[in-house]
């Protein structure tokens, strides 16, 4: 097998593990924008079918790595190949992360459509999921692209998604503090908007990954946190 050949079919198998990449991205904005509407709507099916479908996402996140380690492992790829076939892996954990967070939105929705509606929360946190899966749609499309400058739009577009976050947590515990009825509510709702907050956090980590295959190096500035309250509540996810 001469290697023009093996060249050919590294690059022809990566590609195909590449398009289950972005299989597993389009199943994991819709689970975003279904598990967002399910809580607006208070709608207990859909909430029920972000759940079932998260198997697909993690049944997807298996296969782009069983081929990918079998591609290293059969192919032994070039320094610079060899950063590309990893990369495929860490933006399918990246993924499957945050398909795990919007099931976890769908599991609090079916809590909390029996409790107390809390006026204006529900829309808001739609914004603000609609923002990270608009987000996550540019990452894949910077990934695919290999486009450094749109990765780097999306890590300061993470500030944003932060910012929304710390609104929404000072208008949580003005909830809690006027009426004890919204407590519970509210602390589902909190949790909810960290989980949406942590899909952004995994959103800039697909972006960093576009910087390095692109420039060979991962961002060296620490981006600023935004958010200066979630240590208030010490609740882990």
């Amino acid at each position: 097998m001469n290697d023009k050949h093996i060249v050919s079919s590294f690059d022809a198998e990566l590609e195909q593990i590449q398009a289950h990449i972005m299989k597993m991205g389009g199943l994991v904005e819709e689970a975003i924008l279904d598990a967002s509407k399910s809580l607006k709507n208070r709608d207990e099916e859909l909430a029920e079918q972000v759940r079932a479908n998260d198997k697909a996402i993690d049944a997807l996140e298996q296969r782009v790595n069983d081929e990918a380690f079998k591609l290293i492992a059969l192919r032994s790829p070039t320094a610079v190949d060899l950063r590309v076939a990893l990369s495929v892996m860490k933006v399918a954990g990246n993924l499957e992360r945050i398909g795990d967070y919007a099931k976890n939105m769908a599991k609090r929705t079916s809590v909390l459509v029996h409790m107390t509606p809390v006026e204006g929360a529900r829309s808001a946190l739609r914004r603000m999921a609609r923002e990270v899966q608009l987000m996550l749609k540019d990452a894949l499309d910077a990934y695919i692209q290999r486009d450094a400058e749109l990765a780097r739009d999306i890590l300061e577009r993470d500030r944003d998604i932060d910012q929304m976050y710390n609104a929404l947590f000072r208008e949580f515990l003005t909830f809690m503090m006027e009426d004890p009825r919204y407590i519970t509510p509210c602390m589902h709702l909190h949790f909810i908007a960290k989980n949406t907050e942590r899909m952004g956090d995994h959103v800039t980590s697909i972006a960093e990954q576009v910087i390095y295959l692109v420039t060979g190096a991962l961002p060296d500035e620490n981006r600023p946190r935004e958010d200066h309250y979630r240590a208030e509540l010490h609740l882990s996810d």
